[in-house]
């Protein structure tokens, strides 16, 4: 009798602590999802961030935010010249991280604790430095302003129309390529009716800046109007938004602007080329003419030394400027152990013609000296390319089809917690019941059993009083 009392009053307790629960699942209230479950958003202040992208901190109030720490937003040069030049400078263009601190006025820089500011003695109205590997831009002024380029537009024709043309091709110019270059320009010497390779023409571009050198090589690559709609297609295509192009030679124009950062943009993208490179880099060569050779000097100081300016160790180049509305421009890159810096200068306000070096070897310095103590502040990397459009699946037009590798791998892949719950939004107002029902069901079963094993222990009971 006793082994048959335990678990009879095992049962009793299970069976009671079972109803229980039955109970209680019964009067719970229907679970359902969050509505706002599958509608999940980063925490607040935090964006999320695109490989290939410009950095961006994705704020609508990032031009009336203060300056992060370590940053200047005035400096020299800031003052003189006030306004936004040519064409205005102010928020980024439509498609492009408002954040980057590249399109707010001064001085643009992110240090670490104890790491030389950048110069203070550099005089012109727009300048920038930046890695020219990474494209990481270490400091920056007035970086968006557009201003007139000058001859160093011509880094822009040379990344459009020198890849178009074989060096060893060869062109006879005519009278009529001649004829509209403008008053004052700098010429390599180019006469009407010789014959002259590509590769000298290029020389005449990069060591004279020859207009008339322009002129030619833009008639082998398809004409004036031409290289103008190419000129200002690339530019759009590295992400140079602030550049208008009139004139591809770099001569003044009405409404032809560039800016520190666009120009920086061309001649980082130059710098991948060999030929580029080779062609900005040539401090003297023999140019064809006068029924011989003559000699030509490139006109970047910094580079050939001339006028009494020091050259900069490791120079590249890559090409100066001058014009009477654009003052002295100037692109240059220089190479010092594993890293290549390139920098650009806009117009200095003091100073003599030379001052347009001396700005730039200043802040080639200060870019060397900085490594791996500044921030970037923003990048010369051009803009991701838009994603196409997958194209129409062939079961619209040819009826059913075996399951593509995309459809397959959308409909093998693991549900995330946002498609789960928006499975059971899905399912009506009437599946949150759905779990409790089914505890209480079992509960019912265990209780009906429970109660079927008692009575059959009871008989025998019984039946063994009765022996």
């Amino acid at each position: 009798m006793t082994n048959r009392s335990v678990p009879y009053s095992a049962f009793s307790v299970t069976a009671s602590v079972t109803a229980m629960f039955a109970v209680g699942l019964l009067v719970l209230p229907p679970v359902t999802a969050p509505a706002t479950a599958a509608a999940r958003t980063d925490p607040p202040g935090r964006t999320a961030s695109v490989p290939g992208s410009r950095p961006s901190t994705a704020s609508s109030s990032a031009s009336s935010a203060p300056a992060p720490s370590g940053s200047a937003t005035r400096g020299p040069g800031a003052g003189s010249g006030a306004g936004a030049g040519a064409g205005g400078r102010g928020a980024a263009p439509e498609g492009l991280p408002d954040g980057t601190l590249l399109y707010r006025s001064g001085t643009q820089v992110r240090l670490t604790r104890g790491a030389p500011r950048p110069p203070s003695d550099v005089s012109a109205l727009s300048w920038l430095v930046a890695d020219a590997r990474t494209g990481e831009v270490l400091a920056a002024h007035n970086a968006h302003r557009k201003l007139p380029p000058a001859s160093t537009l011509k880094t822009l024709f040379a990344v459009t129309a020198l890849p178009h043309l074989p060096e060893h091709a060869r062109h006879t110019v005519k009278e009529s390529e001649l004829e509209d270059i403008g008053p004052g320009s700098s010429l390599v010497g180019i006469n009407a009716g010789e014959s002259y390779e590509v590769a000298d023409l290029w020389r005449g571009v990069f060591l004279s800046s020859g207009n008339d050198a322009v002129r030619a090589l833009a008639e082998m690559n398809g004409g004036w109007d031409a290289t103008v709609a190419q000129m200002q297609e690339k530019a759009k295509l590295l992400g140079a938004l602030d550049t208008h192009v009139v004139s591809p030679d770099g001569y003044d124009a009405e409404g032809q602007v560039s800016s520190a950062y666009d120009l920086a943009v061309f001649g980082r993208t130059g710098l991948a080329s060999p030929a580029f490179v080779r062609y900005s880099s040539t401090v003297d060569a023999q140019f064809p003419g006068y029924g011989g050779t003559f000699g030509i000097v490139n006109t970047n100081r910094l580079l050939s030394g001339e006028d009494g300016v020091e050259p900069y160790p490791g120079l590249i180049g890559v090409k100066n400027g001058y014009t009477s509305d654009a003052g002295y421009t100037l692109v240059a890159a220089a190479r010092r152990g594993h890293r290549t810096l390139v920098v650009t200068v806009m117009n200095p306000q003091w100073g003599s013609g030379h001052q347009v070096y001396e700005d730039a070897r200043s802040l080639l310095d200060w870019g060397f000296d900085i490594k791996g103590r500044a921030r970037p502040v923003g990048s010369l990397q051009p803009p991701a390319p838009p994603v196409p459009p997958l194209p129409p699946s062939p079961t619209a037009t040819a009826g059913p089809a075996g399951p593509g590798a995309i459809a397959k791998a959308v409909r093998t892949a693991p549900a995330t917690a946002a498609e789960r719950s928006a499975r059971a939004d899905d399912d009506g107002p009437g599946s949150g019941f759905l779990l409790p029902v089914a505890f209480t069901g079992s509960a019912c079963l265990a209780v009906v059993a429970l109660l079927l094993v008692r009575r059959r222990a009871r008989r025998r009971r019984q039946g063994e009083w009765w022996e």
